[in-house]
């Protein structure tokens, strides 16, 4: 598996393949079975890996938080919701609350979340990859494979799979 800080530099060497890829499994992958091999592969390189030691998700991405988590994670937090929002959030291009920096501001020195339970549930379910319809959303697994060492590998054994080169 590739290193979490060789990933981003090793991704744009294959940026244009990647997009090459996407659109060929845009052409031809059947949408029922790329979920299949996407859940797969998601779950072999999973299983082992300790997202702790890398954590460039926490470092480059900012974390979206629904209006809705804003009480429960202040309380974790022993913050008012007001306080929570003026301190950690803004409001993206689309409206919606994101993470004001980068690295997060909860992303402990552990490698851990500070936000614990309270974790949102974009961050619990980065990259994506065990997610239904990924034939839709290839282009977030562009931009993943440039973040996440196991999406980066999903991709190159997919690339595999398909006998794409």
């Amino acid at each position: 598996m590739i290193l979490p800080d060789k990933v981003f530099e090793a991704s744009k060497r294959k940026e244009e393949k990647n997009y090459k890829f996407r659109s060929f499994l845009k052409a031809h992958a059947d949408e029922k079975e790329l979920d299949e091999q996407f859940l797969r592969l998601h779950n072999e390189l999973f299983k082992d890996y300790d997202c702790s030691k890398c954590r460039n998700c926490c470092k480059v991405c900012h974390a979206q938080i629904p209006e809705s988590d804003n009480e429960k994670d202040a309380e974790f937090l022993n913050m008012t919701a007001e306080k929570f929002k003026e301190e950690y959030l803004i409001r993206d291009e689309f409206g919606e609350l994101v993470t004001k920096h980068m690295p997060c501001d909860f992303l402990d020195v552990n490698g851990e979340c500070r936000l614990g339970d309270c974790k949102p549930e974009s961050c619990k379910k980065y990259p994506f990859t065990n997610q239904p319809e990924r034939l839709w959303s290839l282009l977030g697994l562009i931009e993943s494979v440039s973040v996440c060492p196991v999406a980066y590998e999903i991709c190159e054994r997919l690339k595999q799979e398909y006998h794409f080169r």
